[in-house]
């Protein structure tokens, strides 16, 4: 298929965002919308195809959701506890995991429009589902959901892709691959942006364009530019998704328009991950099963043998895409998870299954810890028997003086290591049990980095790109997903990276369209 020499929208990246942007232009009037991705066809779909395709959004109850999922008969409905999940508490959890350092505009339309953009994707062919696999126990019959986070697509990121493959194909948007965008042209009396330059199959070509969307994810999967911007050590971070997401478009933005950099360059989403994965790329058919979000469930221990992070201090919708960036700064940037019998069942089968993760076994302390010292580069497993009797100790002392507590991984129990006869420097606040049961289990693992928070500023109305020369928008140019700077801080909440590419990809698309039509006139 031939590059075309013009089109009303051009898209730039292939991801979620991407294709909500132009799904959205269509429906909004754009009469010739195209994609461009710099990726060959067979790695289609960015960092959203790496997902497990969890959406956070606003919403009544379950009955609000029940509409557009295709998972939940009558039967088990009724067996389903799902509090609303209000504005205020989108809002809240936003500003609690950012340290009130997100954006308040970019913040209000997320939430605002998360309920409404999710409606809209299950009209445009995305299969949602209830999250039971990752965010549902089954606690004394009733399926409690937790975190504020319920909805995910049908096969996770892959099926969200193939579903917005679908829709593009029925709107007649073409998809050109192996196509990177090399430089953004302006019209030298308005300054809007009329043109991008792209390298399609080895040859420059020129694309006119009444408007772009920029949609081609951030700096993740380049070693330099995390290292300049994230700091050390962040060069050795696996990468958990595309090996496509190297923060050209960033650049070009910056360089060519005077795109003005906004939010957290120095923050990311990193993952614990399965330390034996891909240093450079993700799998495309393990895909996000190398994530280990158990976590909460048992304890983690550094090579040298000490635990280093709370692993209890929220529920794992809050602290997951944060807690790579603690491993990452241990000895070796590893580290083991470890759980007993107690906890073992209840880990995600597609995250810790054998033919997924190596599982180091056990049916005592000192013989898990000579195993990971013998074959996982433990340093000093005395150590690490010390430091697991220290946090058994702690857990008992505290349930003596505490009777009654019950655990319960669907909320915050407050099964603590922390009392007045025994506090550990390191506490584990919520989830505590005691790992004395045998068989052991353990897995190493590592940080594994989604993507990066810096980005460009825009109008949160529009989505438009603003100038770091004027401090107004430049016509004609808009961004979504990951390169919008100033939405997340240091952490976000869970699931929200997605809503977040549709809401200002949906956006950015009708904006987009308008200044086409606008453009045409």
């Amino acid at each position: 298929m031939a590059l075309p020499p013009h089109c009303d929208v051009l898209v730039i990246g292939g991801g979620n965002a991407g294709f909500c942007a132009a799904i959205s232009a269509v429906q909004s009037g754009a009469q010739k919308v195209i994609i461009i991705d710099k990726c060959p066809e067979n790695w289609a779909g960015g960092n959203s195809y790496f997902t497990a395709g969890a959406f956070r959004t606003t919403h009544g109850g379950l009955e609000d959701l029940l509409p557009i999922v295709n998972n939940v008969d009558t039967a088990t409905a009724q067996k389903i506890d799902m509090n609303p999940y209000t504005a205020a508490d989108f809002t809240n959890d936003m500003e609690r995991v950012t340290g009130k350092r997100a954006d308040r505009e970019l913040s209000r339309v997320l939430v605002d429009d998360s309920n409404a953009t999710v409606k809209w994707l299950a009209e445009n062919g995305v299969r949602f589902q209830l999250s039971f696999n990752r965010q549902a126990y089954e606690v004394n019959g009733r399926i409690k959901f937790w975190g504020g986070l319920a909805l995910k697509t049908q096969d996770g990121g892959k099926g969200l892709i193939q579903d917005h493959l679908r829709t593009a194909q029925k709107l007649g948007i073409d998809v050109f691959f192996s196509t990177a965008a090399e430089r953004l042209a302006t019209d030298p009396v308005t300054r809007a942006v009329s043109s991008v330059s792209a390298v399609h199959h080895g040859q420059v070509k020129v694309i006119k364009t009444n408007a772009v969307v920029l949609a081609a994810g951030g700096f993740e999967a380049n070693s330099r530019m995390r290292a300049q911007f994230l700091g050390p050590h962040w060069d050795t971070a696996l990468v958990r998704g595309t090996p496509y997401n190297s923060g050209e478009c960033l650049e070009i933005a910056i360089r060519d328009v005077s795109a003005k950099q906004v939010g957290n360059w120095s923050g990311c989403h990193c993952v614990a991950w399965d330390a034996n994965a891909p240093a450079n790329t993700g799998d495309r058919e393990i895909s996000n099963e190398f994530t280990k979000s158990g976590y909460p469930l048992g304890i983690m221990i550094n090579r040298q043998g000490s635990r280093f992070v709370d692993e209890g201090s929220d529920l794992r919708n809050y602290t997951y895409a944060m807690i790579g960036r603690q491993i990452l700064h241990q000895p070796g940037h590893v580290a083991f998870q470890i759980w007993d019998s107690r906890t073992i069942s209840w880990l995600r089968e597609e995250e810790y299954r054998p033919e997924v993760v190596q599982h180091i076994t056990a049916s005592s302390i000192s013989e898990l810890a000579a195993k990971c010292a013998a074959e996982h580069d433990l340093e000093d497993k005395d150590r690490f028997e010390r430091t697991i009797h220290e946090f058994n100790n702690a857990v008992y002392e505290s349930q003596r003086l505490n009777p009654g507590q019950q655990w319960d991984p669907a909320v915050k129990d407050g099964l603590s290591t922390q009392s007045n006869a025994c506090a550990l420097s390191v506490p584990k606040s919520n989830w505590a049990l005691p790992i004395d049961r045998p068989p052991f289990l353990a897995v190493k693992v590592s940080a594994g980095i989604t993507f990066t928070f810096g980005g460009l500023e825009v109008n949160p109305e529009t989505a438009a790109v603003v100038s770091s020369t004027t401090n107004c928008e430049i016509p004609g140019l808009y961004c979504a997903g990951e390169m919008v700077g100033g939405l997340f801080y240091d952490n976000y909440p869970g699931g929200s990276g997605l809503t977040s590419g549709a809401v200002f990809g949906r956006r950015a698309g009708r904006a987009a369209a308008r200044a086409s039509t606008i453009a045409v006139r």
